[in-house]
């Protein structure tokens, strides 16, 4: 067996053992093929509920929803699927779709319909959309929980924000300062009203946390980390793109809003450091957390405070900041809500 494959193995059952409740397979053109990896995971792991990145324009919806409740049922109840609209024009050519980002947008809304009609019942279905036609689909392998599976959309843009406030149960955004995040998820529950939903979608926020036993320590392994980054890349090493200076600028909202508040300065807030989202050209979730684990820990709670009620946190070293991150950060958030629902519940008891 490979041995980026062994060591995934091994990640993903440290996940599940510091009790890691979901982990995001992602998709590229030229990476791993994220159903195969999200199988493997699901199979070495108990508890970790795994997250297939998907694009609409690799996999027709029908099929989609086979693969998807097939995972989840094997999985005992365990998949979520994250769609990607597509955020490069050139990314998306690679596998031969031409559309526009305004096309991409428009077929995801009807994708994720789609999945939904067909998880909703066994019954078979006729589709007459824009971008999908089919005759007499049914789909007898039914989700473990329920009628659904959950459906996560990420995006920065006007149309993410309307696609996913209207139709996600989760909806996933870059690590942005305080300010702009909670201008971010108040656009997204304004679009969940103006869909008419009585509920609204989970907010899921993603940070690349540096952390060690003091702030000097910290922050020393974050500078080490910034020039490994810009070395690996320069001796064509690294698997984490790092800015081209003669690239063109990136298309897709969330990086050009990571780049424009870079600008700002080095940190923001209590931690969030922008020097690799410059390094990386914001290519993908790129902003660090840096700080001791009881700075990681409040940062993090600060987000909990906005309404985020899912925190992505990866590292730079995959398995040991995973382990570091279970062994001090998860224990120190989870404490500290603990600590606030039993002052909350004790306060109303009262």
């Amino acid at each position: 067996m490979p041995v980026e494959f062994i060591s995934a193995k091994r990640y993903a059952r440290a996940l599940d053992d510091y009790e890691f409740n979901y982990t995001l397979v992602p998709y590229d053109s030229s990476y791993f093929d994220p159903w195969t990896v999200g199988a493997t995971i699901a199979a070495h792991t108990k508890k970790l509920k795994v997250i297939i990145a998907l694009r609409p324009n690799t996999l027709y919806p029908t099929v989609a929803a086979k693969a998807l409740t097939t995972l989840d049922q094997l999985s005992k109840g365990r998949a979520v699927v994250h769609f990607i609209a597509g955020g490069s024009d050139v990314e998306q050519a690679r596998e031969g779709d031409f559309l526009t980002k305004e096309q991409r947008y428009e077929r995801l809304e009807e994708y994720i319909k789609i999945l939904r009609r067909a998880w909703k019942t066994p019954e078979a279905f006729d589709w007459e959309g824009k971008y999908y036609q089919f005759k007499d689909f049914r789909l007898p392998v039914r989700p473990v929980n329920g009628h659904t599976i959950p459906v996560s959309v990420g995006g920065s843009s006007k149309d993410a924000y309307r696609i996913g406030g209207s139709l996600a149960d989760i909806f996933g955004l870059w690590g942005e300062p305080l300010k702009e995040t909670k201008e971010q998820v108040d656009a997204i529950y304004a679009e969940a009203e103006k869909a008419g939903r009585t509920d609204r979608p989970r907010i899921w926020v993603t940070f690349r946390p540096i952390t060690a036993e003091t702030e000097e320590l910290a922050w020393a392994k974050a500078h080490r980390t910034l020039e490994a980054l810009e070395s690996n890349k320069a001796a064509g090493l690294s698997r984490v793109p790092v800015r081209d200076p003669n690239a063109t600028a990136p298309q897709n909202v969330g990086s050009q809003r990571l780049l424009e508040i870079a600008s700002r300065g080095e940190v923001q807030d209590r931690a969030l450091w922008y020097p690799t989202v410059t390094a990386t050209g914001a290519r993908g979730a790129s902003t660090a957390l840096v700080g001791s684990s009881q700075t990681i820990v409040e940062s993090i709670l600060d987000y909990v405070d906005l309404g985020a009620e899912l925190i992505s946190i990866r590292g730079y070293d995959n398995l040991n900041d995973a382990i570091d991150y279970g062994r001090y950060i998860l224990p120190g958030v989870r404490a500290e809500l603990k600590d606030r629902q039993s002052s909350k519940t004790n306060g109303h008891s009262s």
